[in-house]
């Protein structure tokens, strides 16, 4: 992974830990430090799916993207916890609310499908012709 992927990558998982924590404080622990257990578990699960994302630097937003790796549940909670906290990211973090808002102009490329060597040969013996 390069740096500019790796740079990329950390700064979403600083986004979508802001837009939870700003959820969590307002919707469940208003007077404790730190997100509840229930947020702590979507938090944990939306930066295992950054950090496999299979776009890395030419990454879009989530909600731009054409392959949705959340499941359903976790897809609906999210966007829950988007809604309320993308309008109050400007005031608490401006910048990586920004950031967020210029990501969200790239768009989504196709993954390129590689062909392994052991298809390949397959049908080179089976039609004579090389790919």
């Amino acid at each position: 992974m390069s740096h500019k992927a790796t740079a990329r990558i950390q700064r979403e998982t600083k986004t979508i830990s802001a837009m939870i924590t700003l959820y969590c404080r307002k919707h469940h622990q208003a007077d404790r430090p730190g997100i509840c257990t229930q947020c702590k578990a979507i938090q944990d699960y939306a930066i295992k799916r950054l950090h496999n994302c299979p776009f890395i630097e030419n990454k879009p937003t989530c909600g731009n993207c054409l392959v949705h790796c959340y499941n359903k549940e976790m897809q609906k909670k999210v966007r829950q916890i988007m809604r309320y906290s993308g309008p109050r990211l400007l005031l608490t973090h401006p910048i990586l609310a920004l950031r967020h808002i210029l990501d969200s102009r790239i768009t989504p490329q196709e993954i390129k499908k590689h062909v392994t060597k052991k298809k390949q040969t397959f049908k080179e013996k089976s039609d004579g012709n090389v790919l």
